[in-house]
């Protein structure tokens, strides 16, 4: 929330201080850059998902700065392309290019933080993030630097920024690695007692003695319950120096739960040896990069389009009132966030899906109704020459509200690898392109084609993810947990 608010007050701020002239080069450059950040959107997306299926850290990594580096190679060809496409600077244009590697390294540590379910940390970090790409650029706005030094000041924080991040996720990892040994090496516990035992003779054995003077038939009943639980793991403890009653997984009801169970209901997964060891390719990043460049191309088109199709007035107007569609587009993204985990295991994957596009829909509901009740406002923030567009703040925000529903949708697609989903979102981008550049030459036919063309893809998409997700949870039923009891 606090960087979405941030980027908010940086657009509407950019808007008084660039004026209806200079703004919409700004705004364009903003659409530039957050297609940029689709390989950083991917990055987390897959990086969290390897994570809860128990992938080592350092591959992890290895396969982010390669992503990294790919991206830096293709910024610097795009530089004077999009320089020459929307009649910009080539330092303007290589300042909105230039936060995209920082970008993937940042979120690759961000997917490192949601696939193991660290949202506290990863709700710090979004927020240094958001302000630290946000403060330098607003530093540099009112110092007068203009789109080009504002983005630059973005970047640098950015990088900044990713640093930080890179620290707090690998002090996260190190908090944990006692839990995440003892998960992968369940006779490490035992050697480590032995080793005290060994240390302390006579304490091993006086508090056996003591428990069990206490509770003189507990030890059995729990070993009992235990096995009767765990058959499986009968004989490790029995070779271990860990007794059933000093373990520390017990559920309510008396109910045992491994170390690797424990992850597994938190997302995390297990971690077999092949899991862990094998190297992470930079190729299911590029099938996400397909899924999330299809949305926010879809989402950013209208921008770059009315600079072609509108003067420069009026292509500021429309590109204030997409500030509306941008705060109901980001606005539930904790939403994906929380529940992606879930999207990636298929026993749950289903509900999961569900339950994303239905608070999806209803917070976007809200945030129309909230657009419409608070458009008489917009020009005392954004200044009377954006008074046109006042009454059509509620399609500026009807569209980022279907535009996050297709984002949870097309979340979930990457989350279960079918990818191949995205070519809806490409045909509608193209359509979307085709119509506003044959038809549309006012700010109001503009939007109402991209509300259009926004919903009919959304609609496609969320049907064929929910029908496919029922399939896979009928053909992978969730598992049934035997649990013992203690009497």
């Amino acid at each position: 929330m606090t960087a979405n608010v941030a980027g908010y007050l940086l657009q509407l701020l950019a808007g008084r201080w660039l004026g209806v002239a200079g703004y919409s080069e700004f705004a364009s450059l903003l659409a530039v850059q957050l297609l940029c950040a689709v390989p950083a959107l991917a990055m987390q997306n897959v990086v969290a998902r390897e994570v809860v299926r128990g992938a080592d850290l350092g591959a992890v990594r290895a396969m982010q700065w390669r992503c990294a580096a790919l991206v830096a190679a293709v910024a610097v060809v795009l530089v004077p392309v999009v320089a020459g496409l929307l009649h910009v600077g080539v330092w303007a244009a290589a300042a909105a290019l230039g936060a995209a590697p920082a970008l993937v390294v940042l979120s690759g540590e961000q997917g490192i933080l949601q696939g193991g379910n660290h949202f506290r940390a990863l709700a710090a970090v979004l927020a240094m993030a958001g302000t630290a790409r946000v403060a330098p650029a607003l530093v540099a706005l009112a110092l007068g630097g203009g789109a080009a030094g504002a983005l630059w000041a973005g970047a640098a924080g950015i990088v900044c920024a990713a640093i930080i991040a890179g620290r707090i996720a690998r002090s996260t990892a190190r908090e944990l690695e006692p839990d995440v040994r003892t998960a992968a090496h369940p006779g490490q516990l035992g050697r480590e007692l032995d080793a005290g035992a060994a240390a302390r003779p006579g304490q091993a054995g006086r508090e056996p003695d003591a428990r069990a003077a206490a509770r003189p038939g507990q030890a059995g009943r729990e070993l009992d319950a235990g096995a009767a639980a765990h058959p499986q793991q009968a004989g490790v403890r029995e070779g271990s120096s860990i007794p059933a009653s000093a373990s520390p997984h017990v559920g309510a009801g008396g109910s045992r739960r491994s170390a690797t169970d424990d992850r597994e209901s938190a997302g995390g997964g297990p971690q077999s040896a092949g899991a862990k060891n094998r190297t992470i390719g930079v190729l299911p990043v590029l099938r996400a990069v397909q899924v999330q460049a299809a949305l926010m191309a879809l989402s950013s088109a209208d921008l770059i389009v009315v600079r072609i199709v509108l003067d420069d007035v009026d292509a500021s107007r429309y590109s204030l009132g997409t500030i509306a569609t941008k705060i109901a587009f980001w606005l539930p993204q904790a939403v994906g966030v929380v529940l992606y985990p879930r999207m990636a295991q298929p026993t749950h994957s289903a509900r999961a899906i569900r339950d994303a596009l239905s608070v999806l829909s209803i917070i976007g509901v809200v945030a129309v109704l909230g657009a419409a009740l608070a458009a008489p406002l917009a020009p005392l923030f954004a200044g009377q020459d954006y008074a046109p567009i006042q009454g059509m703040l509620w399609l500026f925000a009807l569209h980022g509200a279907i535009l996050a529903v297709l984002q949870g949708a097309l979340l979930s697609a990457i989350a279960v690898e079918r990818t191949a989903l995205a070519a809806v979102t490409w045909i509608g981008l193209v359509l979307e392109v085709t119509l506003m550049l044959t038809f549309a030459r006012t700010i109001g036919a503009l939007i109402t084609t991209a509300v259009s063309v926004a919903a009919v893809t959304t609609l496609i998409v969320a049907v064929v993810v929910l029908r496919t997700a029922a399939r896979a949870t009928t053909h992978n039923p969730a598992p049934t947990v035997s649990t013992g009891s203690v009497s």
